[in-house]
């Protein structure tokens, strides 16, 4: 089970705090913490410790952050062989502040993330065409993204696009989608929609899997998820916890169990039922990576290995 992964690193420094302040507010009372993420990392991770052998691309500067990067995917079993290092810019960083709910708000420097191009993904075509599936997600520029995909196509990997955060795709990236997995604030975006665009969650998933042809997860928060898969479109169950935590990487958890998943030959519907169960466990627990699950964490939940 092989899970090539092209994506974002970068370090998340975290205010939890009692409310969000308003413009111009200094609002104090809050609690910090600083800790690796980036959406590719912690998807990485997340495979990992669902058991996949996981190869993983990104860029980071030459500095503690990036240094500290290479020990956590050593320790994490995520070969990192080909990630880009360059001195021409500092390690992404990310701001969060999270309400006590467990919504969060993220704003982000990509840094040494703007280096990664189609140049050094092409770097990453052998360890593409060895996966059973290819991740990509968005935090990277989008030229690194489309050529991840392009390559996933070329050598026939199935590939698997989290387009977050979302941003309008060139017509020609849209066939090298063979999975799409948009949230709902993020497909009318794809689709270059309004926000008033008027479109219900039906709609936009039908709208989504005809300009791909391929297969769209549209994720819903509390309410679950909808697939569309062939024509068909099938909803997949909220799985409830008794409190939220921390939602910061309850996408990527599911993200990374969704591609486990599909790499294992499961249904598109049975796996994301899987990444449902790893979502909901991973809002549960404070931080990105602490919050990650392993296989046995799912399997004391819910029974089952998946």
């Amino acid at each position: 089970m092989k899970i090539a992964l092209v994506g974002s690193y970068g370090v998340g420094l975290t205010m939890r705090v009692p409310r969000m302040p308003e413009a111009g507010e200094t609002l104090s009372g809050g609690a910090f913490d600083a800790g690796p993420g980036g959406k590719g990392s912690n998807q990485a991770i997340a495979a990992a410790r669902l058991g996949a052998e996981v190869s993983f691309l990104t860029a980071v500067g030459d500095d503690d952050y990036g240094r500290a990067a290479a020990a956590l995917w050593a320790a994490e079993s995520v070969d990192a062989s080909k990630v880009v290092v360059t001195r021409e810019a500092a390690t992404m960083v990310g701001i969060i502040l999270v309400e006590p709910s467990g919504e969060n708000r993220i704003a982000i420097a990509p840094g040494a993330l703007d280096e990664l191009d189609a140049a050094a993904v092409e770097t990453f075509r052998a360890e593409i065409a060895a996966a059973d599936i290819l991740v990509v997600s968005m935090e990277i520029p989008l030229p690194a993204a489309a050529a991840a995909l392009r390559i996933g196509a070329e050598e026939g990997t199935r590939t698997l696009l989290n387009p977050a955060p979302a941003q309008p795709l060139p017509e020609e990236v849209w066939p090298w989608i063979d999975v799409l997995t948009p949230n709902q604030s993020e497909a009318p975006v794809l689709l270059g929609l309004p926000a008033d665009h008027g479109h219900t969650d039906e709609e936009l998933l039908a709208l989504l899997a005809a300009r791909s042809g391929g297969s769209v997860v549209l994720t819903r928060g509390g309410e679950g998820a909808l697939l569309s898969e062939g024509g068909t479109v099938t909803p997949v169950a909220p799985v409830r916890v008794e409190r939220v935590v921390d939602t910061t990487g309850a996408g990527d958890s599911f993200t990374a169990a969704l591609a486990v998943a599909l790499a294992e030959g499961q249904s598109l519907a049975a796996a994301a039922h899987f990444a449902a169960v790893a979502g909901a466990r991973t809002v549960t627990i404070a931080g990105v990576i602490p919050a990650l699950p392993t296989r046995a964490d799912l399997a004391d939940e819910t029974g089952a290995a998946s």
